[in-house]
């Protein structure tokens, strides 16, 4: 069931939260085994969490947006006493003494938490391949990755382990493994949402959002986490929407943009089917459907790996081994000897191969040609989206130009595996609003398609979302 049903269940008293949480902590014991979802489990404080939120619905007062409702957290974000990992052998150990503001915010709104959720290493990765605590797998089919960096958080609320989760997403690792999962994830415009607790892997690039079963779910978290931080300098001061205010309003009149450079030669045929036939669905419901172009889409992988490899070697330079986490080199008095032994340890292959390539990209003389070059790039890419959004409402494109794929099967292929996000790089490279949904299956695997939106509509990326679900109820129902 979605978090929005349950919420009302709640309130009329047909169910109550401990119900709730011991149906989620049932199905974790049944699937938990086969798909990895989780790196730290907390079932003993959510059941507190849980008796918490029954006791306010009895006390008849002011009822929190998510009380009682199961919220996996990704294992970036930091729990205070709760070890935070990041998918790291360097954090394994790690155990913050604060919540990002993030988790503070749901934990206001009385959600429970019922564990962190597994991740490709500091969220470097499309497939959850690349975590120390070994890989998350499809809830749809465990032969096949659950998408990354937040396969855990996806794979969690799409097998019914969470009812809803939060991720977080630097190049696509909310709406990748939303996608690749069939279920709902939203990544706000940068700025929306508090970084503050959130373990930086590229930080103008990284932004906490939500994976639900709904769209509207999404926006119920939205609405919780969403806000001015004066811990993070980056968090936008504006009035804070509701985000379900005009989830219902449909979309005639809603001009919707296809960009001609994300339907090309190469996409697989069933990804690029399913999403036209939704298109066409919301043209029916009187939506305007007008063909854009975005010229310097075809550079926005090379900008997005340049850009976030740089940052990551700068961020990723505080594990040393000296102030927490792993530490290696046993009693040796060489500090730089246990410099090296601890980050040759302690972080996998993957995060290695992004800190040489940042720390290259950004020494001197290579600065100009390729970090200079790639944020110029960067600029003209945001151009392309602001000339589209004089024209359009919002834009449809796919979520990958594949569908999910074989454990294994790319994580020996870095550049192919870095081609999985074509087409969700550039809504974090311009800080856009970007959702996946599901559209249909191909060969028994789910397809997704994305909304993104001008900055700060993430109401329009909802509403059409939403319009686009109720589309997909009723030709189900025809069917039957």
């Amino acid at each position: 069931m979605t978090a929005s049903e349950l919420l009302r269940m709640l309130k009329k008293g047909s169910v109550n939260s401990v119900e709730i949480l011991r149906s989620v902590l049932k199905r974790t014991q049944e699937r938990e085994t086969s798909l990895n979802c989780f790196i730290t489990r907390t079932g003993k404080t959510a059941l507190d969490q849980a008796e918490e939120a029954d006791s306010r619905i009895r006390q008849a007062g002011d009822i929190p947006l998510l009380n009682g409702i199961p919220v996996a957290v990704k294992d970036n974000l930091c729990t205070r006493g709760i070890r935070t990992t990041c998918g790291s052998k360097i954090l394994y150990n790690y155990i913050p003494p604060y919540n990002a503001t993030c988790v503070e915010k749901i934990f206001d709104q009385g959600a429970i938490m019922v564990g962190k959720t597994n991740l490709d290493e500091f969220g470097m990765g499309s497939s959850t391949e690349n975590s120390a605590f070994g890989p998350t797998r499809n809830p749809l089919n465990p032969e096949f990755v659950a998408g990354g960096s937040s396969g855990g958080s996806a794979a969690a609320v799409a097998s019914g382990e969470t009812i809803l989760a939060l991720g977080t997403d630097t190049g696509g690792s909310i709406r990748l493994p939303a996608a690749f999962c069939g279920i709902v994830g939203i990544k706000p415009t940068y700025g929306r949402v508090s970084r503050y607790g959130l373990v930086s892997y590229a930080s103008s690039l990284d932004q906490v959002g939500a994976l639900g079963r709904s769209v509207e779910d999404c926006g119920l978290v939205l609405n919780a986490v969403c806000g001015k931080d004066p811990r993070d300098s980056t968090s936008v001061e504006l009035e804070r929407p509701g985000f379900l205010d005009s989830i219902e309003k449909g979309v005639r009149g809603v001009r919707i943009g296809l960009p001609k450079e994300y339907f090309v030669e190469g996409m697989n045929s069933g990804v690029r089917d399913n999403i036209l036939r939704a298109v066409e669905g919301l043209e029916r419901e009187g939506a305007r459907i007008i063909d854009i172009s975005l010229p310097h889409t075809k550079y926005a992988i090379s900008s997005y790996y340049l850009i976030a490899t740089a940052e990551a070697s700068s961020n990723l330079a505080r594990y040393d081994g000296v102030k927490y986490g792993f530490r290696a080199g046993g009693e040796t008095s060489d500090l730089l000897e246990m410099y090296e032994a601890t980050r040759s340890e302690g972080f996998g292959s993957e995060v290695k191969r992004r800190i040489i390539l940042g720390s290259y990209v950004l020494s001197a003389g290579y600065y100009d040609a390729y970090y200079i070059k790639a944020q110029e790039t960067r600029r003209l890419i945001n151009n392309d989206f602001e000339r589209a959004f004089e024209k359009v409402d919002c834009l449809i494109t796919p979520v990958s130009p594949f569908l999910p794929f074989r454990l294994g099967e790319k994580i020996e292929e870095p550049l192919q595996m870095y081609l999985v996000d074509i087409y969700t790089v550039s809504v974090n490279l311009c800080g856009l609003p970007g959702m996946s949904i599901n559209c249909g299956k191909s060969e028994g695997l789910p397809v997704g398609f994305q909304i993104i939106g001008r900055p700060f509509d993430e109401n329009m990326v909802l509403r059409v979302g939403r319009a686009h679900e109720i589309i997909s109820k009723a030709n189900a129902s025809a069917e039957v």
